[in-house]
């Protein structure tokens, strides 16, 4: 089975992802991760050497690639999710499980990452607390796909489990 983990940016999906991997006795794949190990640089760095749009090309490539993998806990990136084609192979390949956060909890998360996300430096407060939520606005059509969502803020690998189990159940009566 492949879990994928979708959802904005800062709301936890790396962190649950090898929690709740752990928990399963599964793998952990991080997409941004296996981009940044493959191209032996940053997601900024990408982003701002060649393009926003080249990064997604290379995204999807990653994305694919985890159709060859098995018990597995997939977290993606931000955007992975947020285009027609990307949406249908996470639901196509595998349980997709929504992560989802308050704008403010968003930028409470970001204040504190270690992590810089491109597309949000050199923003003040007031400009980040805008893109943020019209960028959550745009990606949400995509989000919502997601057979299973949960707020992440407080979620815990058990709850996720146990609405994969749930849905799995449902899905098996449907078929």
């Amino acid at each position: 089975m492949r879990i994928y983990l979708i959802g904005y940016s800062y709301v936890g999906k790396t962190t649950m992802g090898r929690q709740l991997a752990s928990m399963l006795g599964y793998n952990h794949f991080d997409t941004d991760k296996a981009i940044e190990i493959k191209y032996h640089t940053s997601i900024s760095m990408l982003i701002n050497h060649y393009s926003e749009e080249a990064f997604r090309i290379i995204e999807k490539q990653v994305l694919h690639s985890t159709a060859e993998l098995d018990n597995v806990v997939i977290s993606t990136g931000g955007g992975t999710a947020c285009n027609d084609e990307n949406i249908r192979f996470l639901l196509d390949h595998g349980v997709v499980v929504h992560m989802q956060m308050t704008i403010d909890d968003i930028i409470e998360r970001m204040k504190t990452s270690r992590r810089s996300r491109p597309l949000l430096s050199g923003l003040n407060d007031s400009e980040r607390r805008l893109f943020i939520s019209k960028h959550l606005a745009e990606r949400m059509p995509y989000y919502s796909l997601a057979p299973i969502s949960i707020k992440a803020l407080n979620a815990t690998p058990e709850e996720i489990i146990s609405l994969i189990r749930e849905y799995q159940s449902q899905a098996s009566v449907l078929y």
